[in-house]
């Protein structure tokens, strides 16, 4: 006989799976602007440079994320598989929104929002752990600053240090630095990225009984860094056009600066557990090189728009999973 309750969880593994495919998607712009509207490698090669190293992160990388998503944020003994569903698809559906839009977004705060706008839906706020938060909803401030600040800064440093260079040389040596730049920020995105989706699976394993303490198998990690690294493969063209040309014009050092800046941030955040937004980071990052250049190269009115976006993504996601709860328990109410 068939076990529903099995072929359910994995059905929300499934989904689980497809909203990390949505965040490679989603975030491939952070990977790959840059360097693709820096003419460095065209749009084809750049998904698949951002792709590979988004999942040779599995080799560098631990679960501490993960573990923060998993069990510092919401209490697991609070929530069920439905709880869990829910907040997917919020997560997803602000993606999706937002990606529609061309807005670069948070998919990492689409995440915690669905997962808590559910599960305060089913226990109350009761089930929200604030340790787990606090870092996080520091870093929707600090972590854009941060970028923005490493951008300014390696921007002002290289200046100094190719004052005497000629222009073609700085190009083209840029170029060739962009490449690695551009491959240390997706380590850095597959390491933080893929570890949320570890983090939800993880979650319901325990809350379906197939595990009998948190902690993320070796199959899940596999199939996360495989998920995001597909997803950035479909490019996010939408996205990247807003985060590579609409922001600022960049050249190959501004693109090096930027993802440097960037990679280094994300790594930082990774080895605390939190989950950064790495989307905020390469914004950050990007308006700090621009700024660096002249404060009147940065489109200030798009980053604006962006935080906007941000502003309204956990609240955003939160609401559409409450609503999806309700409607999973009334489908649940009818069948039964």
């Amino acid at each position: 006989m068939i076990d529903l309750h099995l072929v359910f969880i994995f059905f929300i593994i499934a989904i689980a799976l497809a909203f990390d495919f949505t965040n490679g998607m989603h975030d491939a712009a952070n990977s790959i602007a840059t360097i693709v509207s820096t003419r460095v490698l065209p749009p084809r090669f750049a998904v698949i440079w951002a792709a590979f190293f988004n999942f040779a992160a599995f080799f560098i990388f631990g679960t501490a994320v993960a573990t923060t998503i998993g069990k510092g944020m919401i209490d697991v003994s609070s929530v069920n598989e439905t709880v869990i569903l829910a907040g997917l698809i919020g997560a997803i559906s602000w993606n999706l929104i937002t990606w529609y839009l061309g807005l670069p977004s948070s998919s990492s705060h689409a995440l915690i929002g669905g997962y808590a706008g559910a599960a305060v839906v089913r226990g109350g706020f009761g089930v929200i752990i604030p340790g787990g938060w606090y870092p996080t909803l520091i870093f929707i401030v600090l972590a854009p600053a941060i970028g923005l600040f490493l951008g300014f800064a390696l921007r002002i440093i290289t200046s100094w240090i190719l004052r005497k260079q000629r222009p073609g040389t700085v190009n083209e040596w840029s170029r060739v630095l962009q490449l690695f730049s551009a491959a240390l920020y997706s380590l850095a995105h597959g390491g933080n990225d893929a570890q949320k989706t570890m983090g939800i699976i993880a979650s319901l394993l325990l809350t379906g009984g197939l595990i009998s303490e948190f902690h993320v198998p070796l199959w899940v990690v596999v199939l996360a860094y495989t998920a995001i690294a597909m997803g950035t493969l479909t490019g996010g063209w939408r996205i990247v056009k807003t985060m590579g040309q609409k922001i600022t014009r960049l050249r190959p050092i501004d693109g090096f600066c930027a993802e440097s800046g960037g990679a280094v941030s994300i790594f930082i955040a990774t080895h605390l557990g939190i989950p950064v937004s790495t989307t905020h980071v390469i914004t950050g990052a990007v308006s700090g090189v621009g700024s660096a250049n002249r404060w009147t190269a940065v489109h200030w009115g798009v980053t604006l728009r962006i935080v906007l976006a941000w502003l309204l993504t956990i609240p955003g996601a939160a609401i559409i999973a409450a609503l999806a709860d309700f409607l999973l328990n009334l489908v649940t109410r009818l069948v039964s």
